[in-house]
């Protein structure tokens, strides 16, 4: 599986652009990826955005960086080599349709599949086999499994703030090892144990 995780400057892949990407190859977890670019030409700005990922407006401007179209040429490059490319992570939906509209901008071929593995949906699977709730959103009549609820029932602190796309990346990673294959993944997340198992002994 290659974990993927993007930071854009919105949320919507047409008119906002990415800023980073932090990828990692869970069949060989110290193999992973890391680069930030610059917006394209025209990137919108959400309001909100930045205070998300933690780039200032200046940062993601600068005409030193890459563009996006680098950075995506990049990131399919060392992605080329990886034996199971199937995109996993929290609503991965969104990065593979960043990363494939960036590939259209550039003229760039995109070579991923378009099926997904969410571990959004492994989490719940995970907790019904429990016989547990799933926790619904009252207010808006939908999961609250957002990547901190995940975490967190995986026995793992929230993502650190603002968010970064390999820590991103790397939390996905674990939280994937965990909720299919009771194990733990990374040396960045050995201390946390899975509450399921501590609670069976």
């Amino acid at each position: 599986m290659l974990i993927l995780d993007v930071e854009a400057s919105g949320t919507e892949y047409y008119k906002h652009s990415i800023v980073s990407i932090g990828a990692v190859d869970v069949l060989n977890p110290e193999n992973r990826f890391y680069g930030e670019c610059k917006i394209w030409d025209g990137a919108h700005i959400m309001d909100g955005a930045l205070e998300v990922n933690g780039f200032t407006e200046e940062e993601i401007t600068d005409e030193t960086k890459l563009t996006e179209g680098e950075l995506v040429q990049q990131f399919l490059e060392w992605a080329e080599p990886i034996e199971d490319r199937t995109l996993t992570g929290q609503n991965v939906s969104f990065d593979r349709d960043f990363v494939k509209a960036a590939c259209e901008r550039a003229g760039i071929a995109y070579n991923l599949a378009y099926r997904t593995l969410d571990t959004h949906t492994m989490c719940w699977m995970h907790m019904v086999k429990r016989g547990m709730d799933v926790p619904i959103d009252a207010e808006h009549h939908r999961s609250k499994l957002n990547l901190d609820a995940v975490l967190n029932y995986c026995g793992i602190p929230e993502e650190p703030e603002p968010h970064n796309a390999l820590t991103g990346a790397l939390c996905h990673a674990e939280v994937t090892a965990r909720l299919l294959d009771d194990k733990k993944l990374l040396p960045e997340f050995e201390q946390y144990d899975m509450p399921w198992l501590k609670n069976s002994t």
